[in-house]
């Protein structure tokens, strides 16, 4: 990456600029800005019904035109468009940079396209580098948890189901709680978050006009394409996004302009280094990156995140759907693209806002509006006029669309795998895990059958795997044949047929799922709104109940001696610890809990409750276990781990889909653990170093290089401008051209692949091929004797 000589550079010309003077007219310092008088805020630029064609017919079309175009790729390219499993982790491929792409987007609301220029405004330049730095170590770290879950559970598409695996019933249930109170909190604040924006933007837009249109945002498309319709949304939104961001940077700082202050770094630095600043920075400056309450609230922030991070499965969802080399290092990319928007939008909107507030001698929003993230579309509109609130729109449904689908197809993962397919309708019920889903016997890979004697191997799973399968071969033939009754044949095969029913059951039901989740936003919206409670207030008290979840998802996946005892007691420590550590402190506060909304997200306040739920719930998570695990040795381990193993669909093997790494390997129905370790070797020390070294760039050299200077100078503002310019154009080059050349290239690569074998098919070349590497076209021209599943 060209990141590392950017910052080395960056760092030498500013250590050279450290003794340069600030050019600032003394006469009018300082400015100390006062509240607004009269009607405030940006303008509403569109009417109802130009705002809902917009969103509707706009962007809900053109997403709905997405998720055909991703149907099509599954169908005619990949042949996996009736899996149910490809609803919900795209195939199990997805490229690096498309997942880069959709890590960052689906962090674009309301944190850095809104809440980073409102950060500037209240704490400085140092407010949103320090929220950045807050989120980007749990992006950093994430690819540590994503390499050890994909290659430790790779069957698995819930975090939940290694819950379940792992530690039983009880567990399940208690963390089951925790996953849809997580999707909870966060659906919550995408409706405020949405609401704000179209209200702020449409004329006389009702609550209820601002859920419906959010409603069918969210639910068209992920019926339509599931979560794979996601990644290429994601990918426009992340486009729009540094566009917008690039026309920001050449308005506001490379432009001329009607306002005094702005189309100039020199200028905006003048009047900005005037302004007084929080009495917490030093030199009561907006221009230092010596801040106690930013650096206060980049701490918040890490545990604040880790809750939105670790125990929102719509994260896990679309951060596995990738293979472990290509997560890894889609996770650090990332990293590096979200930050250039906080980083940039502090240096545009954020600075805009206040030189202009400068130059009205009020601010130009009262503090509620600040608290709503309006900043961004009000220097829009005063910048780009009528285009920019239009622009400001577009960004704002693209992001929630993005997230807003992700949540809710994350709701109806969990509904359908781990409550639907495991209590209330499961294939076999009282299943022993050790046992096969399709005959109840004994599973041949199991540590224990291994060694079973000559008697007790006629009680063995004898099921043939589904790629070596002729009846399942002719079922998809009169399934593919054109019928003119309408009905669906039954499936035939003695082995496969009664769960390849089920699953297309489970299909079924996975769309009515996806429909009354996005029914059910429009009653919760109303509840919500009627409340009174904000984006900041849920955004933060919502994490700290969530935030004891983190803990036991971390230490399921990474340690072996973890217990369901633990786990339980962990999560419930943390969260009655956090409430209460958060009450106790909100009291003291003036007003106590007389001021509940107000007081129970004040900083400190927020910092205990975080800390004491991350705290209890490790600490407890970790004593329990110590106390009440049963491993004793090495085959324990293995035992333990290879409940992880055994999750799998027998449709669709996970072994299929990393046959590519593993060849050259022989072994018989699944890889072993050192044979899976050994593949993914470097993605391991990948994450672990690019980790480690990309955490040291970011929360410890560039603010150890910024912190070195009281208040920046003049020269040292327009490197620091310069830097996250260059940042940002870099990263919107990625965003823009790397995406597309990947996916394409995987398509055109595939396709090739489908066209070589059914030639060799043609010229009688192959004798038999495992069902998952052909093509539908061979399977329906009768030309060969398997198909893909």
């Amino acid at each position: 990456m060209a990141s590392p000589v950017i910052i080395c550079v960056f760092g030498v010309v500013l250590c050279l600029l450290g003794s340069a003077e600030a050019a600032t007219n003394d006469s009018e310092c300082p400015i100390i800005l006062a509240a607004p008088t009269g009607t405030t805020g940006p303008k509403a630029v569109l009417e109802k019904h130009e705002s809902a064609l917009l969103m509707l017919l706009g962007f809900g079309g053109f997403s709905i035109i997405l998720a055909m175009l991703h149907n099509a790729v599954r169908k005619y390219i990949f042949h996996d468009e009736h899996n149910l499993d490809t609803t919900f982790d795209a195939g199990g491929n997805v490229s690096m940079s498309l997942t880069a792409v959709t890590v960052a987007s689906q962090l674009f609301w309301p944190g850095d396209i809104l809440h980073s220029a409102t950060l500037t405004t209240k704490n400085g330049i140092a407010g949103p580098f320090w929220y950045a730095v807050g989120i980007m170590i749990n992006i950093f770290i994430f690819p540590i948890f994503s390499v050890q879950f994909k290659t430790r559970a790779p069957g698995a598409k819930t975090y939940l189901q290694v819950i379940h695996a792992r530690f039983g019933k009880t567990a399940h249930i208690v963390f089951c709680c925790f996953a849809l109170l997580t999707n909870l909190v966060i659906m919550i604040g995408l409706l405020l978050a949405g609401r704000a924006t179209i209200q702020s933007l449409t004329k006389y837009a009702s609550d209820e006009f601002c859920l419906l249109v959010m409603a069918t945002l969210f639910g068209s498309y992920s019926l339509i394409g599931g979560i794979g319709t996601t990644f290429y949304v994601s990918y426009f939104n992340a486009c729009l996004v540094f566009t917008l961001l690039i026309v920001f940077v050449v308005k506001i700082l490379h432009s001329e302009s009607e306002f005094e202050n702005i189309g100039d770094v020199t200028k905006m630095y003048k009047v900005i280094s005037c302004v007084k600043g929080p009495k917490e920075n030093a030199e009561y400056s907006f221009l230092t990156f010596r801040s106690g309450v930013a650096l206060l609230y980049g701490v918040i922030e890490v545990f604040v995140s880790s809750a939105v991070t670790y125990c929102d499965q719509a994260s896990w969802q679309s951060r596995i759907a990738a293979k472990p080399v290509q997560g890894v290092w889609g996770f650090l990319l990332a990293g590096f693209m979200w930050f250039s928007i906080p980083s940039t939008m502090a240096t545009t909107t954020g600075m805009a806002y206040i030189a202009l507030s400068a130059e009205n001698g009020t601010h130009l929003l009262n503090a509620g509006q600040l608290d709503q993230g309006l900043v961004t579309p009000l220097i829009a509109e005063k910048i780009l006029g009528s285009a920019g609130g239009i622009l400001i729109l577009t960004m704002g449904a693209m992001a929630l669309m993005s997230t807003g689908s992700g949540e809710v197809m994350a709701i109806s993962s969990i509904v359908v795998y781990d409550i639907y397919q495991t209590y209330l309708r499961p294939f076999r019920k009282g299943l022993k895990r050790t046992h096969c889903v399709l005959c109840g016997r004994t599973k041949k890979q199991t540590i224990t059958a291994t060694y079973a004697n000559d008697s007790e191997r006629d009680q063995l799973c004898q099921c043939r795997s589904v790629s070596r399968c002729h009846h399942c071969v002719e079922d998809l033939r009169r399934v593919n044949r054109k019928s003119t009754s309408g009905i669906q044949p039954p499936y035939q095969c003695p082995i496969h047929g009664r769960y390849r029913q089920y699953q297309d059951y489970l299909i079924e039901f996975k769309n009515w799922c996806i429909i009354w989740v996005t029914i059910s936003i429009i009653p919760l919206g109303l509840i919500i709104f009627e409340t009174g409670i904000d984006l900041n207030w849920i955004f933060y008290s919502g994490a700290i109940l969530t935030i004891p979840c983190f803990p036991p998802v971390m230490l399921s996946i990474l340690w072996v001696k973890a217990t369901s005892k633990g786990l339980v007691s962990g999560g419930l420590a943390g969260l009655v610890l956090g409430v209460t550590a958060t009450l106790a402190v909100a009291s003291m506060y003036e007003g106590g809990l007389n001021n509940f909304l107000l007081n129970t997200v004040q900083d400190y306040t927020i910092l205990a409750g975080t800390c004491c739920s991350f705290g209890a719930s490790l600490i407890c998570c970790i004593v329990v276990s110590i106390f009440t695990n049963q491993i004793k040795s090495s085959s324990d381990e293995d035992v333990e781990w290879q409940k992880l193993y055994d999750i799998d669909n027998p449709l669709n093997p996970w072994e299929l889909n990393y046959r590519e790494e593993l060849k050259g390997l022989h072994y018989d129905t699944k890889p072993t653990f050192e044979q899976m370790s050994s593949t993914f070797r470097k993605a391991k020390m990948t994450a672990y170093i690019g980790g480690t070294c990309s955490i040291a760039i970011v929360a410890f050299i560039i603010p150890g290089i910024m912190a070195s200077f009281p208040m920046m100078d003049e020269a040292q503002f327009v490197v620091w401008v310069g830097f996250t310019q260059a940042w940002a154009v870099i990263m919107a080059l990625v965003v823009i051209i790397a995406p597309p050349a990947e996916e394409i290239t995987r398509i055109v690569k595939q396709y090739r692949v489908n066209q070589e074998r059914q030639k060799d098919y043609t010229n009688g070349c192959l004798e038999e091929q495992p069902m998952s590497e052909i093509t539908d076209k061979t399977l329906l021209d009768g030309t060969t004797p398997v198909a893909k599943l």
